[in-house]
């Protein structure tokens, strides 16, 4: 006889936020492991664009296998619409190929990224409690790194024509179709990426950028925290993006900051500078229906005895840690 839960405690409904973890592929196993955390909605890196209903269809049937839905996709493969580049009408063509399909299948949400460059380089790995590996950014690391050949150096004005220029072509497109796109922020925010300046490294970006084409398919994807690493307050920034009806995918979690933009380390949940729990109450009270995801955990030593490669970072124990902490919250917040 198989377990079925009749727990009294608050549940996810179509009208809370939903945990989500993100998958690195649909095989059975992954997929178990990722259901017995408790998740029922996913999120994966969509196939190349453009889209074909079919695969997406095979997708979404074999996530219900498992009692889950998909959620979220995250696209790519537009490189010249990023850089204004020859080419770039044929890239953003196949987006709106994709977007159509996205909606004819009934996918809420898809994810993107529009950086000039990802400082990436920037990254090292901290020790946190009991030798846990933690990620932590230091800007002196990359702020004098040259441009890449395949990218160039982009002026910001540059960056805000070319979003500009794709985001009137398909989010009119994505709106008629019942889509939801999330732009996910600079991570890291780093203020000059190998010679290029970034429109989505600031607030002051992310508030612009939903304001180019006013629809609630032109969100972003908010990131509690990024929010802090730029030195902001995440909750005031929740509520200005809430009340616009502006956020269509969530990333949680937490950092501790030295520099704002420049330095900072992800932390556990349960002791960085960000609220978390304030955090999940104003997105239960700003009503946000969609996904959270509680990304980047510490690198436990049971990981790095035994690597699960079917999640992103290959951290299971440390998801475990993250979904667990992640719906404690949601859970108390839905109490309220």
């Amino acid at each position: 006889m198989e377990y079925s839960s009749k727990s009294n405690l608050p549940q996810e409904s179509p009208d809370t936020p939903k945990i989500t973890l993100f998958s690195n592929d649909l095989k059975d196993h992954t997929l178990r492991r990722i259901k017995q955390l408790g998740i029922n909605h996913l999120s994966l890196t969509g196939p190349p664009i453009p889209w074909e209903k079919s695969v997406i269809e095979a997708m979404q049937n074999k996530a219900e296998e498992f009692e889950m839905k998909i959620g979220n996709l995250m696209f790519s493969g537009f490189d010249e619409a990023v850089y204004g580049r020859q080419g770039r009408d044929k890239e953003i063509d196949l987006v709106i190929r994709s977007i159509k399909v996205a909606g004819q299948v009934g996918l809420p949400v898809m994810e993107y990224n529009f950086y000039a460059h990802r400082a990436t380089e920037g990254y090292y790995q901290e020790k946190g409690r009991g030798g846990a590996g933690l990620t932590a950014f230091d800007y002196e690391i990359i702020k004098d790194l040259p441009p890449l050949r395949e990218e160039g150096a982009h002026n910001l004005k540059t960056m805000w024509d070319n979003v500009t220029y794709f985001l009137k072509a398909v989010v009119p497109v994505a709106h008629d179709s019942g889509v939801r796109l999330a732009l996910h922020p600079n991570d890291p925010p780093a203020p000059i990426s190998r010679g290029s300046e970034q429109i989505m490294g600031s607030l002051d970006g992310w508030k612009k950028l939903v304001d180019i084409v006013d629809s609630p398919s032109n969100g972003i994807t908010f990131d509690c925290g990024v929010t802090r690493e730029l030195g902001h307050d995440p909750v005031e920034v929740i509520k200005y993006f809430g009340k616009k009806d502006r956020i269509n995918h969530v990333h949680f979690r937490n950092v501790y900051t030295v520099i704002p933009s420049e330095k900072y380390t992800e932390v556990f949940l349960d002791e960085g500078e960000v609220d978390m729990f304030a955090v999940m109450k104003e997105l239960v009270k700003q009503k946000y229906p969609r996904l959270i995801y509680p990304e980047h955990p510490p690198v436990l030593d049971a990981d790095r005895e035994n690597p699960f490669d079917g999640i992103s970072s290959n951290n299971y124990t440390g998801f475990a840690y993250t979904t667990g902490y992640a719906r404690a919250m949601l859970q108390a917040s839905l109490s309220l």
